[in-house]
């Protein structure tokens, strides 16, 4: 069964970045003490072909890590849903000023 999931790791602390609300699509999840969301955001029998977004509410783990302003409290990331037969996997690598993405396995 297709799925769409995600991870999240500090770089900046080199670590995992847990207590983040994840949303895609009306699924909200938030990454456990690995970075990890306990169950993908999406899991259907095939997925649809399209653009997702995947919104990473990052401010209130950044202002509890220390820092008082941070520069992002939402990132979004846009991605294209091309095979609808397999497992997309959007990690989020994280810091106070940047952030980087890949697609993963």
């Amino acid at each position: 069964m297709p799925h769409i999931s995600t991870h999240v790791l500090d770089i900046s602390q080199g670590r995992p970045a847990g207590g983040i609300k994840v949303e895609l699509r009306g699924h909200i999840a938030v990454t456990n003490a690995n970075g990890r969301t306990d169950e993908p955001l999406i899991k259907e029998d095939t997925l649809e072909a399209g653009i997702y977004r995947v919104n990473f509410h990052v401010g209130d783990y950044l202002r509890a890590c220390g820092h008082d302003a941070p520069f992002y409290e939402v990132i979004t990331i846009a991605f294209a849903i091309t095979d609808c037969e397999r497992n997309y996997h959007v990690p989020l690598l994280l810091a106070p000023h940047g952030y980087s993405t890949y697609l993963g396995s």
